[in-house]
C-alpha cells in the first residue's frame, strides 16, 4: 500500500510538471511537439522496468507489452499524455496536501483562489487523504496524468511480480485526446487486444460505458472590409455577424445550462477582425439524432444570417469527432462486467453514469476495440481548482491489478 502511494505521488508530480498541452489549431500529429517530451520519457521508463516491444509510433503513441504469465485474453490499458487547451498548462507546479483536514485549500500563486467541499463536494469525502493540486496559475493535468501514473505503477508492479497470473497486456499512451484526435486509425491493429480500458475517469468507483457523441464545427465569416470613414452602405463587419450568430443560438443549449443527459452547443473560440472571423464549436449529445439536430441548427442559423448580408460569406464545416461507445458496448458487456466484478472484489461499489465528454475509448470502441473507461480520482478538471486524491489513484491501481488477475482466473 505505502509503496503504491509513494510511487503514484512521485509519478504524478513528475509527469504533471511536464508541459504537454495539445493544440486544436494545429494540423500536425501530434498537435504539439511538446507532447513528445513526456512520450519519450514514458518509452524510456517502460524499457527500464522491463516492458517489451516498446515503441514510439510515428503517430505519437507509446506502445509496450507485458508478457503473459498465464492464459487469458489480451487486455489493453490506455491513458493520454496531453492536457486540455482550455486553461494555462505551462509551468505546472504540483503540490501535495498531506492528510487533508477537510477545510479550505488555498493556492500560493493565486491568493484569490480557494478550493472547498462546497465548491467540490467530492472533497468532503477525502479527509485524511493526500490531495494533489497545482499552485493556482495552471491546471494540474491529472487529466490524464493520473491515469498515466496508475498504468505505469501497475505495469511496474506486474513486471516485478511475475507470479501474478495475467494474460498478455498491451499498454498505450496517446497524444491529443483532449482535442478528439487521440486514436490514430492504425492504433487498433497496432494495439492488438481483445478489449481495453482507458484510465481517464473521475470519482472512485466509476466504470463508464456510455459517452457523448461529438462533432466539431468551424464557422468562418468573411465580411466586406473598407475604411470606416467610407463604410456607409459598404462595410460588412464579420464580428457583428458573429455576434448575431452567437445571440441566435438557444440559450438553454449551452454547457452551463445543461446536465445529466442534455446535449449542448459550445462556442470554444472566437478569433478574427471586422474582415474575417472564425468561431469554433463543439456539439455534444448522447444520441445520434440529437447530435445531427444540433449540427442542422447551427448550419441553418449560418445560412439565415448569410441571407441578410449577400455580400458576406459564411461557411459552416462540421466534422465527426467520436460517437457514444454505448452503441457497441451494450451488445457485449464482458469488459464492463469484468471491471465491475474486480471492483467489488476490492470492496469498491461500481458506478456507471454517462460521461459528459468522451475518451479515447469512445473512438476505439467505434473502431472495433471494446474499451470502457475506469476511474482515476481526478476532479474539477480543466481548470486551476483541479485536484486528485493519491489514495483514490491507489484504488485505481489495485483495480487494474485485480482486473487482469481475475481475467486470467478460470470461472
Amino acid at each position: 500500500m505505502t509503496v503504491f502511494l509513494s510511487e503514484l505521488e512521485t509519478r504524478l508530480t513528475r509527469y504533471a510538471a511536464i508541459d504537454s498541452q495539445s493544440d486544436d489549431n494545429s494540423t500536425s500529429a501530434p498537435s504539439s511537439a511538446i507532447q513528445f517530451t513526456l512520450l519519450r520519457l514514458l518509452a524510456h521508463e517502460l524499457s527500464e522496468i522491463g516492458a517489451t516491444d516498446v515503441q514510439l509510433t510515428d503517430y505519437g503513441t507509446v506502445l509496450a507489452t507485458l508478457p503473459a504469465t498465464a492464459p487469458g485474453p489480451t487486455i489493453g490499458f490506455l491513458a493520454h499524455v496531453d492536457t486540455a487547451p482550455q486553461f494555462n498548462a505551462t509551468g505546472v507546479k504540483p503540490r501535495v496536501i498531506r492528510g487533508y483536514n477537510g477545510g479550505a485549500i488555498t493556492f500560493p500563486d493565486d491568493p484569490t483562489l480557494t478550493l472547498t467541499p462546497e465548491i467540490s463536494p467530492e472533497l468532503a469525502l477525502k479527509q485524511g487523504h493526500d490531495i494533489v493540486t497545482a499552485s493556482g496559475l495552471t491546471l494540474l493535468g491529472a487529466d490524464d496524468k493520473a491515469g498515466v501514473a496508475i498504468v505505469m505503477t501497475a505495469a511496474r508492479h506486474l513486471l516485478a511480480n511475475p507470479q501474478i497470473p495475467h494474460g498478455k497486456i498491451r499498454l498505450a499512451f496517446t497524444p491529443d485526446e483532449e482535442i478528439g484526435r487521440g486514436v490514430d486509425k492504425r492504433l487498433p491493429a497496432d494495439l492488438g487486444v481483445d478489449f481495453a480500458y482507458t484510465f481517464d475517469g473521475g470519482k472512485l468507483g466509476e466504470i463508464e460505458y456510455e459517452s457523448f457523441s461529438a462533432d466539431g464545427a468551424v464557422v468562418t465569416i468573411t465580411g466586406v472590409s473598407i475604411h470606416p470613414g467610407l463604410a456607409k452602405g459598404k462595410l460588412v463587419n464579420a464580428l457583428t455577424l458573429a455576434a448575431k450568430l452567437i445571440t441566435a443560438l438557444p440559450a438553454n443549449q449551452t454547457p452551463e445550462q445543461t446536465d445529466d443527459r442534455d446535449g449542448f452547443i459550445h462556442l470554444t473560440d472566437l478569433t478574427g477582425s471586422a474582415a474575417e472571423a472564425k468561431l469554433r464549436f463543439i456539439l455534444r449529445d448522447f444520441e445520434r439524432d440529437g447530435l445531427a439536430a444540433k449540427g442542422a441548427l447551427l448550419t441553418n442559423l449560418c445560412a439565415a444570417i448569410a441571407a441578410t448580408e449577400p455580400t458576406a460569406a459564411i461557411t459552416c464545416d462540421i466534422r465527426p469527432q467520436y460517437r457514444n461507445m454505448r452503441y457497441w458496448l451494450e451488445k457485449d458487456m464482458t469488459p464492463v462486467d469484468l471491471a465491475r466484478d474486480a471492483a467489488r472484489s476490492l470492496g469498491i461499489e461500481p458506478v456507471s453514469v454517462p460521461i459528459r465528454g468522451g475518451t479515447d475509448g469512445s473512438r476505439l470502441t467505434e473502431m472495433g476495440v471494446p474499451c470502457p473507461n475506469l476511474f482515476t480520482g481526478m476532479q474539477n478538471i480543466h481548470g486551476p481548482l483541479e485536484w486528485v486524491s493519491v489514495q483514490d489513484m491507489q484504488q485505481a491501481t489495485q483495480l487494474c491489478l485485480a482486473l487482469v488477475e481475475r481475467a486470467a482466473t478460470p470461472a
